[in-house]
């Protein structure tokens, strides 16, 4: 019993502290994703939350990959954004359901090294490209605009082309001044804490210290912006669907849609776990398979509660290794106080400007 004890000691130590840093580099990107994936307004903090904490909760434990941690990611949201046009937020779940079983099948039959054949340069490309088409959506809702190509034909093209609009609507209409002033300030800070932060200190989210000014500078200031919308209980907006959204299975688009989402989802998750392989010399080398059938479960539970499918994904998996992570249990605690806080202290979430997130949903997270 004393054998068993002792590694479990020599651990957690490092698991708590490194599982508190993801929670605080996770709380700010995953709203942020879920604003750039078109989700609904009103829901879009809850279910960028739920994503997460089954991401930590459930795949964490099940993972291939001990030290890789899942949740909802940037390099999906274009895709999911075109699904939510294309079928309504309602199917998504269905979508993500579906690639979710996928993704276990393969994972069961051990189809892992199949997917980590996708050359990394074609991932990387593809994720450069989404950048781009984020970017330009995220721009105007930084400065409290729609996106003027939301729901048109080359409306990526469209939110490019009007980025100077935002940029002159940011600097001269009262209306959306205040929300660039917020956006600039916490870009601003996340690059100046990349840069000049002591290195006691740097393990410290810049993500979560923009987000923090910038909450605190528009309660100071009093500024009139719009700010994350928070239903009475985060949980609501996590549901089964109904039988009225079965008839999504009906649609082979629907179909289509859950298996490129989940030869998307699998390489992405399988490129991160070979580069944290890459990172930390402390846990055992990913199984790749059974990588495939955690993020398989994962999705298959977020398709019921009908939130956004999640990815291993780089910058919070490289903030535990960087953190000191040594076993699965740290992604777990991630996802249990990202589930503390969401049942604890949501009305925090109201308090948030919507432009102080709007930056991080083009980053890789």
């Amino acid at each position: 019993m004393e054998s068993l004890k002792a590694p479990l000691a020599r651990t957690f130590g490092h698991d708590l502290f490194a599982s508190i840093v993801v929670f605080l580099v996770a709380l700010p990107l995953s709203m942020g994703i879920a604003i750039a994936s078109g989700v609904p307004m009103e829901k879009a903090a809850p279910v960028g939350l739920v994503t997460a904490i089954v991401g930590g909760l459930v795949v964490g434990p099940l993972s291939g990959s001990p030290l890789q941690v899942s949740g909802p990611a940037a390099g999906l949201t274009v895709m999911v954004a075109a699904f939510i046009q294309k079928f309504g937020f309602e199917a998504l779940g269905i979508i993500v359901a579906i690639g979710g079983s996928i993704q276990v099948l393969a994972g069961l039959f051990r189809l892992g090294p199949v997917f980590r054949a996708v050359s990394p340069a074609l991932i990387q490309g593809m994720l450069a490209g989404i950048g781009v088409l984020i970017f330009a959506s995220q721009f105007h809702v930084m400065v409290d605009d729609a996106p003027p190509g939301t729901g048109q034909e080359f409306g990526g093209v469209i939110n490019l082309w009007f980025i100077p609009e935002a940029v002159f609507k940011g600097i001269t209409v009262a209306e959306h001044r205040p929300a660039a002033m917020i956006g600039l300030l916490t870009i601003t800070i996340v690059a100046l804490w990349s840069v000049l932060a002591p290195k006691a200190l740097r393990l410290v989210p810049a993500a979560l210290l923009g987000v923090v000014a910038a909450t605190a500078a528009a309660a100071i200031f009093d500024l009139d912006m719009r700010r994350v919308p928070v239903p009475e209980s985060l949980l609501d907006a996590a549901r089964a669907p109904s039988l009225a959204d079965l008839d999504a299975l009906r649609d082979i688009g629907v179909w289509l849609a859950g298996l490129s989402l989940a030869f998307v989802a699998s390489a992405e998750s399988l490129l991160t776990a070979t580069a944290a392989d890459s990172l930390q010399r402390h846990a055992e080398r990913t199984r790749y398979s059974r990588e495939l059938v955690a993020q398989g479960t994962g999705n298959i539970l977020c398709g019921f509660l009908n939130v956004l499918p999640l990815t291993g994904v780089i910058v919070r998996t490289s903030a535990n290794i960087m953190a000191g992570g040594r076993t699965r249990l740290s992604a777990f605690l991630h996802g249990a106080w990202m589930l503390l806080f969401v049942l604890l202290l949501p009305q925090l979430l109201s308090m948030i400007p919507i432009a102080a997130l709007a930056p991080f949903s083009f980053t890789p997270a």
